[in-house]
């Protein structure tokens, strides 16, 4: 469940950065794999669970920023009921992704 909810994400941020990106096709592709990207390293970085760095405060912060963004991403772009669908499972996942490691 955990990599459907990352997968979701990262799917919410690309198309939030496209529709915002202003211009061309161009500039609203760099905006995708910027948003993407910068997703992508953050997390592969502090956030995952084989991250590279173990810092338990970044690590928060990360997935603070992937899966907030990611809600607020849902919130402007889709109906409201599935937004906040999906903002209860990250909620849901998270927690138990949590209890699931310190257990």
């Amino acid at each position: 469940m955990a990599f459907f909810v990352e997968i979701c994400a990262l799917v919410l941020l690309g198309a939030w950065a496209w529709r915002m990106a202003p211009g061309a096709v161009l500039a609203r592709s760099a905006a995708l794999v910027v948003v993407i990207g910068a997703a992508v390293l953050l997390w592969s970085l502090f956030a995952a669970p084989r991250a590279t760095f173990d810092v338990p405060v970044a690590a928060i912060a990360v997935k603070a920023l992937v899966l907030g963004g990611s809600v607020l991403a849902a919130y402007a772009m889709v109906p409201v009921l599935l937004a906040t669908c999906f903002a209860v499972l990250v909620v849901i996942n998270t927690a138990t992704v949590t209890m699931m490691r310190l257990t």
